[in-house]
């Protein structure tokens, strides 16, 4: 759905907030990528604490629906997830080995598949750049098997840094094409 006239009016007004925010991401990931270590701790505590709320409210639910067939089920999943969480918490850093692994394993199979959906697609112009993007990641994954797990200790402050500073110049550069 495009933007009407007014909605666009009200963007372009406030440009200088999206450059701000950018501005600040950008300087947020400049620091994050200053020291990686710290933004792999960061990143997982961020995860730990994602997965103790998850698993405190499962297993809130749990009890919620005792009486209920898959009570087993929410109870042990919310078990698992704050027992995750809390370690996290305990030992950052066997968690950030747990986290890169899982992440390598994850680019390596996700790269597999999009290498096999372009050339699935073969007969399509582009199916090229499906099958690139496929092996670049595959290759992302190898990489970060390879190091693994002595990497484990900064590849995820660097994905972080990476990601916010990414965020950051798209929303300078959102912001500077909102005021035109």
């Amino acid at each position: 759905m495009a933007l009407d006239l007014v909605a666009r009016q009200k963007l372009s007004s406030k440009w200088g907030w999206f450059v701000a925010l950018g501005v600040l991401l950008v300087m947020g990931g400049g620091i994050a990528l200053a020291n990686l270590f710290v933004a792999t701790v960061v990143s997982v505590y961020y995860v730990g604490a994602i997965m103790l709320v998850a698993g405190l409210l499962q297993l809130f639910h749990a009890y919620r629906v005792k009486g209920w067939q898959s009570v087993l089920y929410w109870g042990l999943a919310g078990g698992c997830y704050t027992i995750a969480g809390i370690f996290a918490f305990i030992n950052p850093l066997l968690t950030s080995a747990v986290l890169t692994l899982i992440m390598g394993v994850a680019l390596l199979v996700a790269g597999l598949f999009r290498i096999w959906s372009g050339f699935t697609l073969r007969p399509l112009k582009g199916w090229g750049w499906i099958a690139l993007g496929g092996l670049v990641t595959f290759l992302a994954g190898l990489i970060i098997l390879a190091g693994w797990p002595v990497n484990s200790l900064w590849i995820l402050g660097l994905f972080l840094a990476i990601d916010i500073t990414m965020q950051g110049l798209a929303l300078i550069a959102f912001g500077v094409l909102a005021k035109a």
